[in-house]
């Protein structure tokens, strides 16, 4: 099934197994069951199917190759198989399949941009312009580029030119063709040519990316302006740099000129057409699609590491784990942006399920690279969800001192550090946490939820805490959780009615959590909807798990105590005050 860059679905999307099935219904309908697939052949493309649509693409290929083995050469299964071997990164099978394809003339846009990208590999730039010049199509953009490239590679300056123009000439593609043109003008050495590029009609554009930024510093550097390359990455990313940019702006204002290694060779600068891409698909079409293509940028150029990052991404957003952490463990410790794959490794780790691992990564990141903040808040964070606040605490400490001055982007690691403080039974410390990220950043609805409520809880600074929670609910007022604490707070406080009130909006907006549902129970039984509330208690039981996050603050056996008994008598085991003495509207909403 040929792809187009317009509608780009993927081979094996839901859609297309739909055409399928209902091109084989379509045939049996009509009494064509000469091609009828055998039990186990419908098994596997059933199989096969499902786990595409769930981008499980390592299921989805063993399928599909059993599909294949069982004698099934159908354009539609041959592209389908395609599309999984590329998402896992099985270029031995990927790159023969394509080839058999493109032999076929199926008309597959997946198997000529496979078929591309070796070639490119290879440095055949002879056989990526065939293949270019014949009926297979990997779409205007990577196949106008990639021949632009290939002229490079063949030392056609001159008409390499001329083809990134002709790209440029295409709606919407001169961008690209600008960016791609400066890159080969630099490579080739004319610095003040690729200059005037990027400063010209698609200059904001090009340098709107991370790379985009860098090379163009590059190419300053090397026509002796350091000063405005280092302009540029202050402007461009501000006075927090990354340890990669940080080092160039180090070196422009020693007054050492830059390398110019974006692209070394012609094989980067395909690399770079597969990834520049990838980056404009993102969130624009189907993201297996997007996936293609960052994955076929490294089989062009495997050390493309922002290539890796952005594989990873993916296909940590596809919840297929596994593979974003082999995808982020490609890049090497040397990479200069090691540590934001070793950060993307253990945020999938923890979402696999596999905490103590990602602790292990970030707790060694922290040995390899002690002076970044971001290893440390990561660290903090990770230890703070297994519940290890005073380890938490610890690791925010190193944070907080390398910020040495904080600014208002800061509160969120006080305010961390504070959560793990409070957690870790050192209040006088999280309060003044709690209140150093308040002053940096005086309305955030985070920061006034969790203090407002503390105080609640202990009964301090009662009319102050109110106003808080108040001040976030105005500011979330869509935030479940935040609603939750103004209408806790209120129960706490013993205004029943306006809790209950709040309690049921919070619920409205979060109806399937556990803590709200058996909150909202609370208040209602006190303000003497008995039945309800044993409804709501019971609700919170079918929507408990056994998460750790859940666990923590919900008690599923006090839950059944409070169906079995009432509230009343829950609290008077618990040695807690009837409900008609917490406060000020004792009485009159807590009679029933």
């Amino acid at each position: 099934m040929p792809l187009h860059a317009q509608d780009a679905p993927a081979a094996d999307s839901p859609e297309a197994a739909a055409d399928a099935a209902d091109a084989a219904a379509a045939a049996q309908a009509a009494g064509d069951t000469s091609n009828d697939p055998s039990p186990q052949e419908a098994g596997a493309y059933l199989a096969a199917r499902i786990a595409s649509q769930q981008f499980d693409f390592a299921e989805a290929a063993h399928y599909y190759r059993k599909l294949m083995a069982s004698g099934d050469s159908s354009a539609a299964t041959a592209e389908a198989t395609l599309v999984s071997e590329i998402a896992i990164g099985d270029f031995e099978r990927a790159v023969p399949l394509a080839r058999q394809m493109i032999d076929a003339e199926t008309g597959s846009q997946i198997a000529a941009l496979v078929d591309l990208a070796q070639f490119a590999r290879d440095k055949d730039w002879a056989g990526a312009l065939a293949l270019l010049d014949s009926d297979a199509d990997p779409g205007p953009l990577v196949g106008g580029l990639s021949r632009a490239w290939a002229l490079v590679g063949e030392g056609k300056m001159s008409d390499a030119a001329s083809a990134f123009d002709k790209v440029g000439e295409e709606k919407g593609l001169g961008a690209f063709a600008d960016f791609h043109k400066a890159l080969a003008l630099a490579l080739v050495g004319d610095y003040e040519g690729a200059d005037k590029i990027f400063t010209g009609e698609h200059g904001a554009t090009i340098t709107s990316t991370r790379r985009g930024v860098i090379a163009h510093a590059e190419i300053l550097s090397q026509l002796e302006k350091n000063d405005e390359a280092a302009k540029l990455i202050e402007d461009s990313f501000g006075p927090d740099l990354d340890p990669q940019l940080e080092a160039m702006r180090a070196a422009l204002l020693k007054g050492e000129t830059l390398p110019y290694d974006i692209v070394r060779n012609a094989t980067d600068g395909v690399a770079e057409v597969y990834y520049s891409v990838a980056q404009a698909l993102v969130g624009d079409a189907p993201d297996t699609f997007t996936l293609m293509h960052s994955r076929l940028a490294n089989l062009v150029a495997p050390g493309l590491d922002d290539s890796n990052l952005l594989t990873a991404s993916l296909l940590d957003q596809q919840k297929q784990y596994d593979l974003a952490i082999a995808a982020y463990a490609a890049i090497s410790p040397e990479s200069p942006i090691y540590h934001a794959a070793e950060i993307g490794r253990a945020e999938s780790m923890v979402r696999a399920g596999r905490n103590d691992a990602a602790i292990e990564v970030l707790e060694n990141l922290s040995r390899i690279r002690p002076n970044l903040v971001g290893v440390w808040t990561a660290l903090g964070d990770t230890l703070r969800r297994e519940s290890r606040f005073p380890e938490a605490a610890k690791a925010y400490d190193k944070a907080v001192a390398l910020l040495g001055e904080p600014k208002p982007n800061d509160w969120f690691v006080w305010y961390s550090r504070a959560i793990a403080q409070e957690r870790s039974g050192n209040w006088s410390e999280a309060e003044k946490g709690f209140r150093e990220a308040l002053t940096l950043s005086p309305d955030q609805p985070s920061v006034l939820n969790y203090l407002g409520y503390s105080y609640v809880d202990r009964g301090e600074n009662l009319d102050e805490a109110l106003a808080m929670i108040r001040k976030a609910a105005e500011e979330r007022p869509d935030a479940g959780f935040i609603i939750d604490s103004l209408g806790w707070a209120l129960f706490k406080l013993g205004h029943y009615q306006e809790a209950a009130e709040e309690m049921e909006r919070a619920v409205e907006l979060e109806p399937r959590d556990p803590l709200l549902n058996d909150h909202l129970g609370d208040v209602l039984w006190a303000v003497g909807r008995k039945r309800e509330a044993e409804f709501q208690w019971r609700r919170a039981l079918s929507f408990a798990t056994d998460d750790a996050e859940t666990t923590e603050e919900l008690d599923p056996d006090q839950i059944r105590r409070k169906i079995e008994v009432g509230l009343d008598q829950v609290r008077k085991e618990e040695g807690l005050p009837p409900l008609k003495d917490l406060g000020p509207s004792k009485g009159a909403d807590a009679s029933n």
